[in-house]
């Protein structure tokens, strides 16, 4: 659904990090009498067409939930076709990313995927491992629960007997990466699923009723606009923020 106004955003208050829940392929197709597989055909090309515009206004991370443990319970046809438009994916749509410096890191469970698709998340990682644009991370595969208990793993192998919160940080998944800013969830439903769960502790969310295949850079401005209206305080007061990052 097009906005009917034009979004204003504040250039200088765009989200470092930006993480989301791409649902209603589904429910995009269905209601046009499609296969549940074209839906998600229709999200690819949302999600490439919102890695321009995140790229435009200087987002640095860009988190997408494309497959979590739970998805491999659904029907076996639409996961397989999943997995084919993954790999597909990976091999024409990476280098065009690569062409316009993008970078691609995949996070999540990689046992569980054919050889094909793990040798091509490698290669397509190291390929667009040096450029310095928009990171597109994909999270597949992945579940907030699974991330946290792998990380305090990753610290106990390390010798560590007692954790801090920084001991798992430093072994989770996007360790690299700033914490998301905003985190926004397409579809209609008002939940996180098992997403990003330590990461996102204060991360200010939107959700929208627009179906993702729907989700074009309109409704995206809106998202980074309500964004821009929140008042941040991580636990402090509004009169000790600066004057710039108060809301009236």
């Amino acid at each position: 659904m097009k906005s009917s106004t034009q979004t204003i955003l504040e250039y200088t208050q765009i989200p470092r990090h930006i993480a989301i829940i791409m649902d209603g392929n589904g429910r995009w197709a269905k209601k046009r009498l499609l296969p549940r597989v074209m839906g998600h055909q229709r999200g690819l090309k949302a999600l490439e067409n919102l890695c321009k515009e995140c790229a435009r206004l200087g987002v640095q991370y860009l988190t997408v939930f494309a497959f979590s443990t739970e998805n491999w319970r659904r029907p076996e046809e639409e996961v397989s076709f999943l997995m084919g438009l993954f790999l597909q994916a990976l091999k024409k749509k990476v280098q065009k990313m690569h062409k316009h410096g993008l970078r691609l890191k995949v996070i999540g469970e990689r046992s569980h995927f054919n050889t094909e698709i793990r040798q091509g998340i490698e290669e397509a990682e190291a390929l667009t491992a040096g450029n310095t644009g928009l990171t597109l991370v994909v999270a597949a595969d992945y579940g907030g629960r699974w991330d946290i208990l792998q990380a305090a793993n990753k610290a106990l192998k390390a010798g560590k007997t007692e954790l801090t919160e920084a001991d798992l940080a430093e072994h989770l998944m996007l360790a690299e990466a700033p914490e998301p800013d905003l985190f926004i969830r397409t579809g209609g439903e008002t939940r996180i699923s098992n997403f990003l769960l330590w990461q996102m502790a204060y991360a200010e969310f939107y959700f929208t009723d627009t179906l993702w295949p729907d989700f074009d850079t309109a409704a995206f401005n809106e998202a980074i606009a309500s964004f821009q209206k929140r008042e941040r305080r991580f636990g402090r007061t509004s009169e000790q923020l600066p004057a710039d990052q108060q809301r009236n």
